[in-house]
């Protein structure tokens, strides 16, 4: 493994949250980026690599818009059509081991040591509830 990405601060989700990425910086890197995930503790990556996979999308009319059904919504819960399509799409590998992530990290970010990741593997739930307003009043 060669040092072929950096950490960066970032957010991820729905509620913005406080996180880090990977980014490459030499053209050997094997992965277009990489995410951390605090709420499920799982290291994301996205390979270079490209494989053809069936995927649901939308199917669009002449000019682009999307097909309405005319009989409400499908069991899934969509009121357009749909069609199976044959998609190009990159390999993802998930690390979910915090030890895994840890020597990954510094196996492969060139700022592994100087970058602080530790904070985000190691936020729990814990440090989410002290964050929240407290619904408990004092008397």
């Amino acid at each position: 493994m060669t040092q072929s990405m950096m950490l960066i601060t970032s957010t991820w989700g729905s509620n913005a949250q406080k996180t880090f990425k990977l980014i490459p910086v030499t053209e050997e890197c094997p992965y277009n980026e990489g995410i951390y995930d605090v709420d499920s503790k799982v290291l994301a990556l996205i390979s270079k690599e490209r494989k053809e996979s069936m995927h649901m999308v939308p199917k669009l009319n002449e000019w682009g818009d999307l097909t309405q059904l005319k009989i409400g919504k499908r069991p899934n819960g969509k009121d357009y059509a749909e069609e199976r399509k044959t998609l190009e799409t990159f390999y993802e590998y998930y690390v979910e081991d915090v030890k895994e992530i840890e020597f990954f990290l510094n196996n492969v970010a060139v700022n592994a040591s100087s970058f602080d990741f530790s904070t985000y593997l190691n936020a729990t739930a814990k440090s989410k509830i002290e964050a929240a307003p407290s619904l408990i009043q004092t008397v």
